[in-house]
């Protein structure tokens, strides 16, 4: 068996070779891709700091967001409380109408139950008026010749007015 042995030109050659790849690698393309991973990494960090900025724009309006819903609360709750007292007024003052309505048709009943009242008295002060008329009319056409008589025919008559 042969054994391998090693070829030093070779080897000298292929580091000489590396050498000069590395050499135009850093002059050519290390400067180049250096360069695309810095752009790389500058975006990605405007990236990231948009991404933070845009956070805290969105807590900021979220924030916002809130304190204008619990402004929209406290408004609605006063607008209920506005509405509650405008509804209980109105009821005060309907109720109030009405006690002041019912309190004129009341007043008005009275007078025209006063008026009615007054106007049957005066009738049956004409009434009585006319039925003495009658009575002492009656008592002089006749002619009666004794009081007992006399006292009859009164009796007669008032009891005539009391049956009408």
């Amino acid at each position: 068996m042969d054994l391998i042995t090693p070829e030093y030109g070779l080897f000298v050659w292929q580091v000489v070779v590396l050498i000069i790849l590395i050499f135009i690698l850093t002059k050519f393309a290390w400067k180049p891709v250096m360069k695309a991973v810095a752009a790389r990494e500058d975006s990605i960090n405007d990236a990231l700091a948009s991404a933070e900025k845009a956070k805290e724009e969105m807590a900021n309006l979220k924030a916002d967001n809130e304190k204008m819903l619990q402004q929209a609360r406290a408004e609605r709750d006063e607008m209920l409380k506005e509405a509650q007292q405008i509804k209980k007024n109105i009821i005060a003052e309907a109720t109030d109408d009405a006690n002041k309505k019912s309190e004129a048709i009341l007043e008005k009943a009275k007078v025209t139950i006063e008026s009615e009242k007054k106007q049957a008295l005066a009738e049956i002060k004409s009434q009585v008026a006319e039925i003495s008329v009658q009575i002492a009319e009656t008592v002089v056409k006749k002619q009666l010749d004794n009081k007992d008589e006399q006292m009859k025919l009164v009796d007669k008559m008032l009891d005539d007015v009391k049956l009408n």
